[in-house]
């Protein structure tokens, strides 16, 4: 039989023992020190210059002074000397330092927290599939003095990491990474069939999905405008465009040069317009594709008749008559066309 216990190490009295009280009073000093644990830290390295009796110190792995060579161990000051004990697998010990619950995992002092589980179960059974499990009226997870983040990772980018929300166990709504890099936001009626309503693209930052419009013309009730098929302050003045007979820039343009001015709309109609001398001619300050309908008006009081001649896609040439016949050459004449620039 052995002389000390087996989990403890306290001494066993032995028959026809002299000084009993010594190896009683040690089994004695043991138990108070390792019962109810309590370490002024699980990493020390130095001996404090004026230790208390019962004071308790997990070492770290190196230890210097009347420490040195004693890495891991517990010491606890007894008598004006040093006891150095082996922590055994699964000791707790509270420390002082932290605040909290450690544990000796067989290396190293480390915090409850950081033992690891394979399953927790909160309300609730755990399982393989799903290692934590919470069943309650709401979960809180808050910061620890600023800020807080909830990371879901996932291993490669082909993978999903997401958030599922289900009702009777049948998924209906998805938000997340599914299957690429671009969040999604996923969506079902009835679990099976999912429908893709957004999806923001990780280099542009840009939105599609079925949510979305699709193209200029899709006015599917219920989706969202994209900015470059829609209207608003930034882009119903401007340069217009077109693709295909469809517009592509703005709703209105308009300008002027020293031929005059103009007004083209996104739908492809033209206006010009300015002032010219009768008998010259007249470069549009914007082309049409077809000869457009031309307006010339004479601006004197007295009666004129205008003509317009030699009327081409650019070009128009007006001429002033007075009642008698004469031409008035010079006369300022106002000058309207209205045609297509596409």
């Amino acid at each position: 039989m052995s002389d000390l216990s087996a989990r403890l190490n306290m001494p066993y009295l032995q028959p026809a023992q002299a000084q009993k009280h010594v190896t009683h009073n040690t089994a004695l000093t043991r138990l108070d020190y390792l019962v109810q644990l309590v370490l002024q830290d699980t990493q020390a390295e130095t001996p404090p210059d004026t230790p208390q009796i019962g004071a308790t110190y997990g070492l770290g792995t190196a230890p210097t002074g009347e420490w040195a060579g004693q890495g891991g161990m517990i010491a606890a000051y007894e008598a004006g000397a040093w006891m150095f004990i082996t922590p055994d697998l699964g000791w707790r010990a509270w420390d002082l330092a932290q605040d909290g619950l450690v544990l000796w995992d067989g290396s190293g002092w480390r915090t409850a927290e950081q033992s690891q589980r394979d399953t927790l179960g909160i309300g609730t059974l755990a399982d393989a599939q799903t290692p934590l499990a919470v069943s309650g009226a709401s979960s809180l997870f808050s910061h620890a003095g600023t800020s807080h983040q909830v990371k879901v990772n996932k291993a490669a980018s082909d993978d999903t990491a997401s958030l599922l929300f289900q009702s009777g166990f049948t998924g209906h709504a998805e938000i997340g990474l599914v299957a690429d890099l671009g969040l999604v936001v996923k969506v079902s009626g009835d679990g099976s069939t999912w429908h893709e309503a957004l999806k923001i693209e990780p280099n542009t930052g840009h939105i599609s999905g079925t949510a979305v419009q699709a193209s200029a013309t899709d006015t599917t009730a219920g989706r969202l405008m994209r900015a470059d098929y829609g209207y608003g302050p930034g882009n119903l003045v401007g340069a217009v465009s077109q693709s295909a007979g469809q517009p592509t820039g703005a709703v209105f343009e308009r300008g002027s040069d020293s031929n005059g001015a103009w007004l083209r709309y996104g739908d492809g109609t033209q206006l010009v317009w300015g002032l010219r001398s009768a008998g010259s001619t007249w470069t549009f300050p914007q082309s049409f594709v077809s000869a457009p309908v031309v307006t010339v008006t004479a601006t004197q009081a007295s009666p004129r008749m205008v003509a317009v001649t030699g009327t081409t896609t650019t070009i128009a040439t007006p001429r002033s008559y007075d009642s008698a016949g004469g031409e008035q050459v010079g006369e300022d004449l106002s000058c309207f066309a209205v045609g297509r620039w596409f």
